[in-house]
C-alpha cells in the first residue's frame, strides 16, 4: 500500500528522474549508432525492439505538468524516434496525460505501466486487476506491452497471488508481458523465479549493487532489463545536501565516491564527457541492460539524451576505475534504491 507519506516521499524523490541502458549487450556486428540516431535493443525474451532511451512518466505526473507541454513533449519525441513509454498507476495524473497526448499513436510505441500502490486492496489479485483496468482506461488502450509489480517485497512475491494475477492478465490479453520493478533481494528473487519477462531496477555510478548481484542472473534468464535512476538523479547539481529522498541518499554516497567527473566545471558540462554524459554512458555499457526511461518536462530533452547516448561506451579503463572506486568505498547498506 502507498500511504500519503510514501506518496509524498516518491513525489519529492523524482525530480530529475533518469535511468540507464546498455552498450554491452549489442551484437558484435551492430556497432555504435550514428550521431543523433536512437539505437535499439531486443528486450530480452519479449522480443520487443526498443530504443535505448525511453520516456519515464513519473516527472510529468508528480510535477503537475500542463497537458499542452506533455502533448508537445511526447509527440515531438515520437516524431524524433521515441518508441518506449513507461508510467505507473501511482504517478498522479501521468497515465491520463499520456493517454490524452498519444493514445492516437498507440501503434508507434511500447507502453509499460506498474501496479501495486492503492489504499485498500493491497497486493491482492482483485487489487491488481482493478489497478490494471484503471490504468488501461486512463491510457486509452486495451492493453499494455509490459505491466510490472511495483516494488513489493519478497513476502508478497513468495505468496504468489500477485504474480498469478499478472499471469492471468497476460492470458486475458491485457498485457503482452509481465515484469517486476524493484531492487536488491526482492529483485533477485523475481529473477530466479523465472516467472517474469522483464526487470526494472536501479543502477548508476552511485547504485552498483545490481551489477554483480542481479544483472548476470537476469541476462542468463534472457530477461528484458530496464534501468531506472541511471544517472543517480543527477545529484552533482547540488552544492549542499538536498532534501528529496533518493537525491539525499545518492548525494551522500557521491561525497564519498568523489568522482572527478562530478567536480568543478565538469558537473555542469552538458556534453558526453560531462557528469551526465559519463554517468549515462557508464550505465549504457553494462552487459544485460536493454533500455533506459528518462523522466523530463523539457520537450528538448529527448534529442539531447539521444546525442549523449550516441557518443558510445566509456573506455574500458574508465569503467574499471568507476567500479574500483565503488568497491573501495561502498558501505554495506548501499543497496539498490527502490
Amino acid at each position: 500500500m502507498l500511504d500519503s507519506s510514501r506518496r509524498q516521499f516518491l513525489k519529492g524523490s523524482l525530480g530529475g528522474l533518469a535511468a540507464g541502458a546498455l552498450w554491452g549487450g549489442l551484437p558484435a556486428s551492430a556497432g555504435a549508432p550514428a550521431r543523433g540516431e536512437l539505437e535499439r535493443r531486443r528486450l530480452g525474451r519479449t522480443g520487443l525492439q526498443v530504443g535505448v532511451i525511453g520516456f519515464g512518466g513519473a516527472e510529468i505526473g508528480y510535477g503537475g505538468t500542463e497537458q499542452g507541454i506533455v502533448d508537445r513533449l511526447l509527440n515531438g519525441a515520437l516524431d524524433a524516434g521515441l518508441d518506449t513509454i513507461d508510467t505507473a498507476e501511482c504517478y498522479m495524473l501521468s497515465e491520463e496525460q499520456i493517454g490524452k497526448a498519444v493514445a492516437s499513436r498507440r501503434d508507434e510505441f511500447a507502453l509499460f505501466t506498474k501496479v501495486g500502490h492503492w489504499p485498500e486492496l493491497g497486493w491482492s489479485a482483485a487489487g491488481i486487476q482493478e489497478s490494471l483496468e484503471r490504468s488501461l482506461k486512463r491510457l486509452k488502450t486495451d492493453h499494455v506491452d509490459v505491466v510490472h509489480l511495483h516494488s513489493c517485497g519478497v513476502d508478497v512475491l513468495e505468496k504468489g497471488e500477485a504474480i498469478e494475477a499478472l499471469e492471468k492478465a497476460r492470458e486475458a490479453g491485457k498485457t503482452r508481458f509481465i515484469g517486476y520493478s524493484g531492487d536488491s533481494v526482492a529483485a533477485r528473487w523475481a529473477v530466479d523465479s523465472g516467472r517474469f519477462d522483464t526487470l526494472m531496477i536501479s543502477i548508476s555510478v552511485a547504485d552498483q549493487e545490481a551489477i554483480a548481484e542481479t544483472l548476470p542472473r537476469a541476462k542468463a534468464n534472457d530477461m528484458g532489463v530496464i534501468v531506472k535512476r541511471g544517472i543517480a538523479n543527477a545529484v552533482w547539481r547540488y552544492d549542499a545536501e538536498p532534501e528529496q529522498g533518493y537525491h539525499k541518499e545518492y548525494w551522500r554516497r557521491m561525497q564519498l565516491l568523489d568522482y572527478d567527473f562530478c567536480k568543478d566545471e565538469r558537473r555542469k558540462d552538458p556534453g558526453p564527457d560531462g557528469a551526465a554524459g559519463i554517468a549515462l554512458r557508464f550505465t549504457l555499457g553494462l552487459p544485460g541492460v536493454h533500455t533506459t526511461v528518462i523522466g523530463t518536462t523539457n520537450p528538448a530533452r529527448f534529442a539531447q539524451n539521444v546525442e549523449l547516448a550516441a557518443a558510445g561506451p566509456l573506455p574500458a579503463e574508465q569503467v574499471a576505475a568507476i567500479r574500483a572506486r565503488w568497491a573501495e568505498v561502498a558501505q554495506p547498506d548501499w543497496v539498490g534504491q527502490i
